[in-house]
């Protein structure tokens, strides 16, 4: 049976160059890069070459890296962290990732109070309304750059010069969109970016963020003097090889990469629509992340399509792999105002680097039949049939 693994937005397979990279730091590389010894100072060095790669492609300066265990810690550094004297408030979407809401929600049990801006049909915030939310206490807009269900980009620059123009703190989960899109600091107009390694075919277990010089932070975790007393903790030195390295691949890759994965995922689409009837897209049509499609097909369950395409080997998620096991319907697409029974249906295939046409072909080949077996099996296709005189 043929294997096709198309949920590359819940983790990527590590790349044959970054797990060259990391086996030294595994093995006889294994000093402590705080360690004034030899053995620590070598280490040392290799972790600031890692750091420099990590900042390369946000086109940051290395000093404004903080090495994290993963995105969800950068994006509760972000949010738990930022300070500024008076201000309380915070302005993020309804779409966010379960880390930034629930963060946000525990923040509001602390004292702070928090605008959850609406989106359109496309998963879409509108500027215009983040800027309107905008109070004299405002602390700090987050929204995240490349939705992780329906790969919608989000009109960042925009938003950062709204920031900026009212003297307020923003801050963008960018884990997946890095390596996959350009995300340059300075152009996106961020003080803050949230990334993390197995999002782009490095290692799990390890993520950064970007600070922008002279952001007031406090420490998430205190008690060393690590990463400049940012983020203390011995470092995941193996882990931070394999993301500096996976950076490095992804910049170098991303142009081709971009153009390759667009076309893949428009032939999916457009097989699908041609093959399957009553689908929707989810999403905005062009301006999303071209690693991402998400498609609901009526009148069946999505878990039940997710399993008969496991059985064929074939791996896709209904949605965010935190929110995995959770029969509550996806809030982004509850967001976007699709009925609840539309979402039930929806599936989220997402692609990587070593995703090829043929995986595109064998998922054409299996899913309609899929489908068509679901569909005669739900009663809601029965009545649908009826409507139709069939």
């Amino acid at each position: 049976m043929k294997k096709v693994y198309l949920d590359n937005n819940a983790t990527t397979p590590l790349d044959p160059e970054v797990l060259e990279a990391m086996m030294p730091f595994l093995k006889e590389d294994f000093g402590n890069p705080s360690s004034v010894h030899q053995f620590g100072r070598t280490i040392r060095v290799k972790v600031e070459e890692a750091r420099e790669k990590v900042a390369e492609i946000l086109g940051a300066d290395p000093l404004e890296i903080v090495f994290t265990s993963c995105g969800s810690e950068s994006n509760n550094m972000a949010l738990k962290g930022i300070y500024k004297k008076n201000c309380n408030h915070i302005i993020t979407s309804q779409i966010e990732h379960p880390c930034i809401i629930e963060t946000c929600q525990f923040l509001e049990t602390h004292g702070y109070e928090v605008t959850y801006v609406s989106v359109d049909k496309y998963g879409t915030v509108n500027p215009q309304e983040i800027e309107e939310s905008i109070k004299e206490n405002t602390l700090l807009i987050t929204i995240m750059h490349g939705n992780n269900e329906i790969g919608t980009i989000q009109p960042i620059k925009e938003i950062g010069e709204i920031a900026k123009r009212h003297g307020v703190y923003f801050h963008t989960d960018a884990v997946q969109s890095v390596g996959k899109v350009p995300t340059k600091v300075d152009d996106l107009g961020v003080n803050l970016l949230s990334l993390a390694g197995h999002k782009l075919h490095g290692p799990k277990g390890i993520g950064a963020i970007y600070i922008r010089k002279k952001t007031r932070m406090h420490p998430l975790i205190s008690g060393g003097h690590q990463e400049r007393k940012r983020r203390a903790g011995t470092e995941n030195v193996p882990g931070i090889i394999g993301f500096g390295k996976a950076c490095e691949i992804a910049q170098r890759e991303m142009e081709n990469e971009l153009k390759r994965l667009t076309s893949i995922r428009e032939s999916l689409f457009k097989g699908i629509m041609e093959k399957i009837p009553h689908v929707q897209l989810n999403g905005h049509p062009t301006n999303r992340l071209p690693t991402t499609l998400n498609m609901s097909f009526k009148y069946v369950e999505g878990e039940s399509l997710l399993i008969n395409l496991d059985l064929k080997g074939v791996a896709v998620s209904t949605g965010s792999a935190c929110s995995s096991g959770s029969l509550e319907p996806s809030h982004v697409l509850l967001a976007m105002k699709i009925p609840p029974e539309i979402i039930h249906g929806s599936l989220r295939f997402s692609l990587g680097r070593f995703n090829k046409e043929e995986d595109i072909d064998y998922v054409l080949e299996v899913l309609p039949p899929i489908v068509e077996k679901m569909r005669e099996m739900s009663p809601l296709w029965e009545e649908k049939k009826t409507v139709m005189g069939k």
